[in-house]
């Protein structure tokens, strides 16, 4: 983190910024003084920090934090595919993509690196925490970049199935096209006036009992929660969504409390794309149901 100072023209010392630090609500003073005779707040260059030293211009400082407690997510992560280059796997629902804040351990890549033996292993992109489906990793640093190039240049062709209320209007494919913007720090998105950089095309494609259907989504865009949005915004909410259209605490902390029994129903269903290296067509297809 960095150090900035103080919002007024008081002067205030290392202990007061850190203090004030969001990230670091959760220790106290006593837990940092303790923490910097450990050595375990340091500057760019390793050395113990004082704290009662004055902060007279914006500095980094590194503390370093225990992993948190995390509970371990009881679901299988198949291997669709796997070759010389590529890693695919069937993600489940609750596993995030990568280390992230509470989440360190329990991410599929650090249980592919752990079943392949490797570190080289790198996540091509990204699926949400509480989306499941197939999810696309490298294996050799030397392919990393062409990889993730084809995301980034939204050549890959992805297609989704969400459960929904039924909704007869969405029959036929509708497109829904705005601009989603997500704040560092907010639970949910939003939609805001100006270019577009979110498009999805929706359609019904099976229906079952209870009033509910099966949807197809396609994305041609990759913003955060683009299709849980799209899906509200249709007045058709994916089932078990713990934040749209409406934030639901209980549903939202679930997991956090060990109860993975809620899960959001949608599922990355297939990804296919035409191999950088060898010009092939490549097709992975998830056989997770969202029912």
């Amino acid at each position: 983190m960095v150090l900035r100072l103080p919002p007024d023209e008081g002067a205030w010392t290392v202990m007061d910024a850190l203090s004030v630090a969001p990230s670091l609500a959760d220790l106290t003073s006593q837990d940092l003084t303790e923490r910097a005779a450990a050595g375990e707040i340091v500057d760019a260059d390793g050395r113990p920090v004082d704290l009662d030293a004055p902060v007279l211009r914006p500095v980094p400082v590194f503390l370093y934090r225990d992993p948190p407690e995390e509970f371990p997510v009881p679901f299988d992560m198949p291997i669709l595919h796997l070759d010389d280059d590529l890693a695919v796997v069937d993600k489940p629902h609750f596993l995030a993509t990568m280390p992230r804040g509470a989440h360190v351990a329990e991410t599929a890549l650090v249980r592919l690196r752990r079943e392949l033996g490797s570190d080289e292993v790198a996540p091509a992109h990204r699926l949400d925490r509480l989306t499941a489906g197939v999810l696309l990793f490298t294996r050799r640093r030397e392919v990393r970049a062409a990889y993730q190039e084809l995301f980034a240049q939204r050549r890959v062709h992805k297609e989704y199935r969400a459960l929904a209320r039924a909704d007869d209007a969405l029959v036929e494919r509708v497109r829904i096209e705005n601009r989603i913007v997500k704040t560092a720090g907010d639970l949910r998105a939003r939609v805001v006036p100006g270019e577009v950089n979110a498009v999805s095309d929706i359609e019904l494609a099976v229906r079952h009992g209870e009033g509910l259907a099966e949807y197809r989504l396609l994305p041609s865009t990759g913003r955060t929660h683009q299709l849980r949005m799209h899906m509200a915004g249709l007045g058709t909410p994916i089932i078990g969504d713990p934040l749209y259209p409406e934030v639901d605490h209980d549903l939202a902390a679930a997991p956090d409390r060990g109860d993975f029994s809620r899960p959001l129903a949608l599922v990355a269903h297939r990804l296919s794309f035409t191999d950088p290296l060898s010009g092939r067509e490549r097709t992975f297809e998830s056989p997770r149901s969202v029912r």
